[in-house]
């Protein structure tokens, strides 16, 4: 399990970094075959395990790539869940260090009694702060929401 989640975490990232294979999976142009060969190519190429690459192809023959992203976060989340762990979701303005993650991480796990699996993500439009979201809980201390809620106060004054 292991190794397939590292490959589809590999996967993920490949899809985020590259605008040309986002339009590889979003493109309804491009015909599933070649979707398929274009993904087995990428797939092989980054050494990605035999069972991956045979899931990969079964979604684009399925015509299913758009929702690959989804995917790997849905297992992502099974992958928690069966090792006892609570998935959390961290979005920042700039990109965390590890040790501000490793900080975060202790934090949460102290206060939902489990074990915290991190995702971190960056919004630049945030300003600053961070938007935590673990289960179905959520806390903005982004300095965006707070910019807005002093908005809203001042409207509601006039």
């Amino acid at each position: 399990m292991d190794d397939v989640a590292g490959d589809l975490e590999a996967v993920d990232a490949m899809i985020a970094g590259s605008p040309d294979l986002i339009r590889l999976v979003r493109s309804p142009v491009i015909s599933r075959e070649d979707q398929g060969r274009a993904m087995g190519a990428v797939l092989e190429a980054a050494d990605v395990t035999a069972l991956v690459r045979r899931f990969v192809g079964l979604v684009a023959q399925n015509r299913r790539l758009f929702a690959l992203r989804d995917m790997v976060a849905a297992y992502r989340i099974l992958l928690s869940d069966y090792r006892g762990q609570t998935t959390a979701k961290v979005t920042s303005a700039r990109p965390l260090t590890d040790e501000q993650i490793a900080r975060i991480t202790s934090q949460l796990a102290g206060g939902v009694d489990q074990n915290v699996s991190l995702t971190a993500d960056v919004d630049e439009n945030l300003l600053g702060g961070l938007v935590v979201r673990i289960g179905s809980r959520m806390v903005d201390s982004s300095l965006k929401t707070k910019l807005q809620r002093i908005q809203t106060a001042m409207k509601e004054v006039g």
